[in-house]
């Protein structure tokens, strides 16, 4: 989002991912909570929107988040002709982000 439209930025002012409940527990995603996102290409980090409107199996995300940009997790390549991009989908892990900080935490 370009954060331009303050109704929109309300709506919803930070990066969303939904994901299915069965794929959510399985990660130990809880709706609302932090998630991250990796792929071979690099990492985002999003709040994770838990739904049975999704498939299985699969995650959504928008790329218009600059905070979390979805284009960081799908390959940049054009097609040969018109040039234009690829469809983006790609395989990522799915993980909690709270894991993430507690694992990087120093000892006391």
């Amino acid at each position: 989002m370009s954060r331009r439209v303050a109704t929109l930025d309300w709506l919803v002012p930070e990066a969303v991912v939904e994901l299915h409940p069965a794929d959510a527990a399985r990660a130990g995603v809880a709706d609302g909570g932090r998630v991250r996102l990796r792929s071979r290409r690099g990492a985002v980090t999003a709040v994770a929107r838990v739904t049975g409107g999704i498939a299985p199996g699969t995650v959504f995300m928008a790329f218009h988040f600059a905070e979390a940009a979805a284009n960081l997790l799908t390959h940049a390549a054009l097609g040969p002709v018109a040039k234009i991009p690829e469809y983006k989908a790609c395989a990522v892990a799915v993980e909690p982000a709270e894991a993430l900080s507690a694992a990087c935490e120093e000892p006391r």
